[in-house]
């Protein structure tokens, strides 16, 4: 089962291994074509009976007469790819919407086929030019997975229209108006005798009462297995808010500087960074973006824990707990009690690591080891994280949070789901490029949930990386990555 979210990003995927919207679409339209067939095949070719006094009467030998009702969208546009292979039926094909309104290019490149080939073309510009032909099956592309909550005009009326033909309707995807995400139908939605959708079924369809069928389009497992541009639009911030918390620094201070830098870049409000007073000065020298919180010491010790979780809390951080702190015993010991008492979302790094595997708490940890930090923990031995995906899904399975490993291909596992990531270059093995990383994600885990934050976090980083490297090539350095974060998180989209 995919949602209708996940479905998007699984699509521009897709694109970016090389399996185009455009050929997608012509498998879906086929797929829709097919399915007609077969429905109007299992009425036995039954049509609308003759009737003189119809004048829409037509002879028994005349074809099914099929009508498409299309929207303006890529779900519109499957329905145009149908019509194309449905020409020995009578198709006629109405678009709710302006031809010149069409969404998406591809969309529209098969509207003007249908145009060129002279097919049976009707556009429907408001409420009160809403009807339908007489048919034998209606096909519902109105509206696709994008689309929640009731209906607007004139989509409500065709909606209304199209329930209320005496014909059987096959809705293409889910029925329009229907939420592919949280499995709601609207109250003036398609009531749908039949559903074709694509790749996989969406929740909720299961629960209606129309047969389903489920069609391989033709999308690579590859696309929903590997982080791609499609998981930065779902990740990635609409808005900019939220305040980043970067406990670290003491034996060393860039490590937390980075951290909240990459946070900054990656759309947080404020970055802050808790360190001691030691190194507070030459952390905040880092950069005048940075608001850096001393507290008494060398070190982090179990004493300034109640304040930093205080803090934390009362502000709804999210934490990025490890870069740069050290592995004194009392600054893991301090580690451990902030994570016992913290219940927000943290991602842990480096040094707090080791910790983890100890603890209960009921904090949202996103953990990222590298393969020496993983071992550590009680993970599997290996230089090589996707040969032993599994034992890394197993791994985060029993310690409860969200794993991911770093390695040439970065493994991102809650223990039920695993994405594997192999943005990124080896170049990018300079130090520092593991704390950008824990602050993009950090910066990320503010908007969405902590799985999908690991994987677009390492994704991210790995394209901020093979970026900067097309210039600077093995003299990469950790901040020269800084500013090509955005461009990753935000650039690269296709209509």
């Amino acid at each position: 089962m995919i949602t209708g979210r996940r479905m998007a990003a699984v699509d521009q995927n897709a694109a970016a291994l090389g399996v185009t919207q455009k050929q997608l679409m012509e498998s879906s339209g086929h797929a829709v074509a097919r399915a007609v067939e077969r429905l109007l095949e299992d009425e036995g070719g039954s049509h609308l009976e003759d009737d003189s006094s119809d004048p829409d009467a037509r002879d028994s030998s005349d074809p099914p007469r099929v009508c498409i009702v299309a929207g303006r969208g890529n779900n519109g546009g499957d329905a145009f790819v149908a019509a194309r292979f449905l020409e020995a039926y009578d198709v006629t094909t109405v678009l709710v919407g302006r031809a010149d309104a069409i969404g998406t290019q591809i969309a529209r490149e098969n509207w003007a086929a249908l145009e060129a080939a002279e097919h049976d073309l009707r556009e429907i510009r408001d409420s009160r030019d809403v009807s339908l032909p007489a048919c034998d099956l209606v096909v519902d592309a109105m509206l696709g997975t994008g689309i929640t909550g009731d209906l607007r005009e004139p989509a409500a009326s065709m909606a209304a229209e199209i329930n209320a033909v005496d014909a059987p309707v096959l809705s293409v995807d889910v029925p329009s108006g229907f939420d592919a995400d949280g499995g709601d139908h609207a109250t003036n939605g398609v009531e749908a005798d039949h559903v074709v959708t694509f790749h996989d079924t969406k929740p909720g369809l299961e629960a209606l009462s129309a047969s389903l069928e489920v069609v391989d389009i033709g999308i690579p497992a590859a696309a929903g297995r590997f982080v791609g541009p499609g998981d930065c639009r779902l990740a990635r911030p609409e808005a900019r808010t939220g305040r980043a918390f970067v406990v670290g620094g003491g034996p060393y201070t860039g490590a937390p500087a980075l951290a909240a830098l990459a946070a900054l870049r990656t759309g947080m409000e404020l970055s802050f960074v808790a360190a001691p007073s030691a190194v507070a000065g030459e952390i905040a020298s880092y950069s005048q973006d940075l608001i850096v919180q001393p507290y008494d010491g060398d070190v982090l010790t179990p004493e300034e824990v109640p304040d930093l979780v205080e803090t934390a809390e009362r502000y709804d951080d999210v934490v990025t707990l490890g870069p740069g702190l050290g592995t004194a015993d009392a600054t893991l010991e301090a580690v451990g009690t902030f994570l016992e008492d913290y219940t927000g979302p943290a991602v842990v790094d480096a040094d707090a690591l080791a910790v983890v595997p100890d603890l209960e708490t009921d904090a949202t940890l996103v953990c990222t080891p590298n393969t020496r930090e993983l071992e550590r923990m009680g993970g599997p031995a290996t230089d090589e994280p996707q040969a032993v995906a599994d034992e890394i899904e197993a791994f985060a399975r029993d310690l409860g949070h969200v794993v991911l490993v770093k390695g040439a291909t970065d493994v991102i596992t809650d223990g039920e789901t695993t994405r594997l990531n192999r943005s990124g270059t080896p170049a990018m093995a300079v130090g520092g490029t593991g704390d950008l990383l824990a602050g993009i994600t950090a910066g990320l885990l503010e908007h969405t949930d902590a799985l999908e934050a690991a994987a677009v976090g390492a994704y991210v980083n790995g394209r901020a990386g093979e970026s900067v490297a097309a210039d600077t090539h093995v003299g990469l350095l950790a901040t020269d990555l800084l500013e090509a974060i955005p461009p990753a998180l935000w650039g690269g989209d296709d209509e």
